[in-house]
């Protein structure tokens, strides 16, 4: 496994190497800076008067997950959010009319375990393959402030090429969307619904971190596993992640090699065309449904 820093390769190449566990980050990038801007705004309005970084020691959780509750579905629908995921895609080289994405998720990652469950959730090692994601997704990951010393999130590399033993086979995507997206807020204490995680020990030593300034950018596999580095820094850690998959990329069967998923569904429906926000056609989709057993 290697990592490429501001690498100038073309987006074939670099969905190539990805596939094969490769990491991609790049520093400074203007688009993605935009993006961390509107990100702030949003989120300084919606935590005012407070920093939205401090705002847990003055704010009541359950007042602090409301005010989530209510900025990540604007966030996440915004349409100029997503005019900016079609321009930070145009200046890393992708090909609009063949590259979809799903819409950026706005991410939070408490201190000190002040609300780490539901709309806050504190992602234990996965990989989004385990969550019905196809073998060609990729994540797109990038900081709105700067990252706090060892609150960023972790690769851990060591696990590329090696299986995990996991409780994917009872993950079905269409059965969460129904049952369990949307109550996120509910859970402030405890966090009772079923994800896909390990069943085995883990080896998390080695891990790498990802960090940086707000328009830093790491790109990867949606195979490699990765989780929510244990944030004890006295900030909450905002971040944005949005995934892709290429047309062609779908139509072949490439990707990622699946060595532990056993999930069933797919995520496909929710892709939208980064050049007219047209979904991924339905006898694609379909071909990756796996039906749930």
């Amino acid at each position: 496994m290697d990592f490429f820093l501001d690498s100038t390769s073309s987006d074939a190449e670099r969905c190539r190497r990805l596939y094969a566990g490769d990491v991609y980050m790049f520093t400074a990038v203007p688009a993605a800076q935009a993006l961390c801007e509107f990100a702030r705004t949003m989120l300084e309005d919606a935590f005012a008067p407070h920093d939205p970084r401090t705002a847990q020691h003055e704010m009541p959780v359950e007042e602090f997950a409301s005010a989530l509750a209510e900025l990540k579905p604007a966030f996440i629908h915004h349409p100029t959010a997503k005019e900016m995921i079609r321009k930070l895609l145009a200046d890393r080289g992708c090909d609009l009319g063949k590259t979809y994405f799903d819409v950026p998720r706005l991410r939070s990652s408490t201190s000190d375990g002040y609300l780490t469950s539901g709309i806050a959730y504190a992602f234990h090692p996965h990989r989004d393959t385990w969550y019905s994601a196809p073998s060609c997704q990729i994540n797109w990951w990038l900081p709105v402030y700067p990252v706090p010393a060892g609150a960023g999130m972790e690769i851990y590399p060591r696990y590329w090429d090696r299986a995990v033993a996991n409780t994917s086979s009872s993950y079905n995507y269409a059965r969460w969307t129904r049952e369990s997206r949307f109550n996120a807020s509910q859970h402030l204490k405890n966090d009772t619904r079923q994800q896909p995680r390990a069943k085995e020990p883990l080896q998390l030593d080695g891990g790498v971190m990802l960090n940086g300034e707000p328009g830093a950018l790491t790109v990867f596999s949606a195979a490699q596993l990765h989780a929510s580095a244990k944030n004890v820094s006295g900030q909450c850690r905002f971040s944005i992640d949005f995934r892709t998959v290429h047309l062609d990329d779908l139509i072949a069967g490439n990707g990622a090699p699946n060595i532990d998923s056993k999930c069933s569904g797919t995520t496909l429906g929710d892709y939208l065309c980064a050049d007219d926000l047209a979904h991924i056609p339905g006898d694609l989709i379909q071909s990756y449904d796996i039906a749930e057993t």
